[in-house]
């Protein structure tokens, strides 16, 4: 049996029996190691080797925190979520509940959307937005299964079709990636070869939103009844031009821990934020994104050993043996085979590098186009990235929906984005990779 199987299967077995994520990445590591033939220290040594191959994005994760978290103490997430309330209103007050609903899903949907590219600190805003609206959409009973998929939707399709922001940064690892394995295109086509499945993503966004759109009860005891706010003009003022300053920086450097620190540059010399604040934001950014950086620290390590046992080839060796000549079957096997790695280290970014070297010599041999080969291989990568216990684009909307303890990570945030997204996903970027 393929290790990169049992190690994927291990840890999606674990976080559904609801053993913490972390503890189910290193059991899975262990597993899939010790499977691979590597042994207990080898599979050790690989796992802890691999950890600081995530360096950058703890780094860049601790500064997006902080950078939320100044961006908070000047009022402007706050006064967002003022707007939205006064719009809605409470139950009691609304004239129209279906409205209100729906204003509530925009406004998610907008921000998860903008902070991939418009305003790029990713998930860093969801921890800030999301808990002081809870309490409203505890009154207007809205299932939190559909915010979690409206958000992870936000956090997934523009990266994967727009080239700003982190798509830009998606795209850019794609191309290149694709030059190295063989096969040079230009950057520009890849919005194109991704309209199908991002369409994907579309479709199962809509049948989300059917799905989940009966009331669900919540309890209101454990969270706190959300308070206006005096704020300085001034500071919305600067806070507004430390946002736009941040995309420049992190467009122009590629680099999103520069962008977080030109942010939060404006906001300290504007004095929008106090300099004596500077280690308290700091810290208290880190720790709102403490857990889902120990998690993207284990999932590199995971990765690592599963690219050590050398089964991730031999997972291709077996389905190029099934495909032969067969198109239809290769585009939807290089799926699955995508599906399974992004699964386990959480990651549509990380898990180009892993399938492009064998995906692209593999397209090539069966006749896809260039085009169709785009499709494949960035399907094949973002599948998995919606739906995985690993993955950041689950684990933050879980970090703001379960505030109060009332949302659960696996069956709340992971099975509903994983069947609403991936399977779609596999379904639209098959016929992609078919039709182009």
């Amino acid at each position: 049996m393929n290790a990169v199987v049992i190690a994927v299967m291990t840890m999606l077995i674990l976080s559904l029996l609801r053993v913490n994520v972390v503890f189910s990445l290193i059991i899975g590591a262990i597993v899939g190691g010790l499977t691979g033939g590597l042994g207990m220290s080898k599979t050790i040594e690989v796992f802890t080797g691999g950890l600081g191959g995530s360096a950058d994005v703890a780094l860049s994760y601790a500064l997006l925190g902080g950078f939320a978290v100044a961006i908070s103490r000047t009022g402007l997430p706050n006064l967002l979520v003022e707007w939205v309330i006064s719009k809605v209103g409470k139950e009691g007050e609304a004239s129209n509940k279906k409205l209100s609903k729906a204003l509530i899903v925009f406004f998610v949907l907008l921000m998860a959307c903008f902070s991939q590219n418009l305003i790029p600190i990713h998930i860093a805003f969801i921890p800030i937005l999301i808990p002081p609206m809870l309490i409203v959409m505890n009154e207007l009973k809205i299932d939190r299964r559909l915010i979690a998929s409206v958000l992870t939707f936000g956090l997934t399709a523009p990266y994967i079709l727009l080239p700003a922001g982190f798509g830009k940064i998606f795209h850019g690892i794609l191309a290149d990636n694709m030059k190295s394995a063989g096969l040079t295109i230009n950057q520009a086509d890849i919005p194109t070869a991704m309209i199908i499945p991002t369409l994907g993503m579309v479709a199962g966004l809509i049948l989300a939103i059917f799905v989940y759109r009966k009331p669900r009860t919540y309890a209101n005891s454990e969270i706190e009844e959300f308070k206006k706010g005096n704020y300085s003009k001034g500071a919305i003022v600067f806070s507004l031009i430390a946002v736009v300053s941040a995309l420049i920086v992190q467009i122009k450097l590629d680099s999103m821990i520069m962008g977080a620190l030109a942010g939060l540059a404006v906001l300290y010399i504007t004095r929008a934020v106090k300099w004596k604040e500077a280690d308290e934001l700091l810290t208290d950014g880190m720790k709102m994104m403490a857990f889902i950086g120990f998690v993207m620290l284990t999932a590199f390590g995971f990765a690592e050993v599963m690219k050590a046992t050398g089964d991730v080839d031999g997972l291709v060796k077996q389905a190029t043996d099934m495909i032969g000549n067969n198109q239809s079957l290769g585009a939807f096997l290089m799926l699955i085979v995508g599906l399974l790695v992004t699964m386990g280290i959480g990651s549509s970014f990380s898990t180009i590098p892993i399938i492009t070297t064998i995906f692209v010599p593999l397209c090539l041999q069966l006749g896809f186009s260039p085009m169709a080969t785009i499709a494949i291989i960035g399907t094949a990568a973002a599948l998995g990235d919606a739906g995985s216990p690993a993955s950041d684009s689950t684990l933050g909307p879980t970090s703001g929906l379960n505030a109060d303890g009332q949302h659960n990570h696996i069956w709340d945030t992971c099975v509903p984005t994983f069947i609403f997204y991936n399977i779609p996903l596999i379904i639209f970027g098959w016929i992609a990779a078919l039709v182009l």
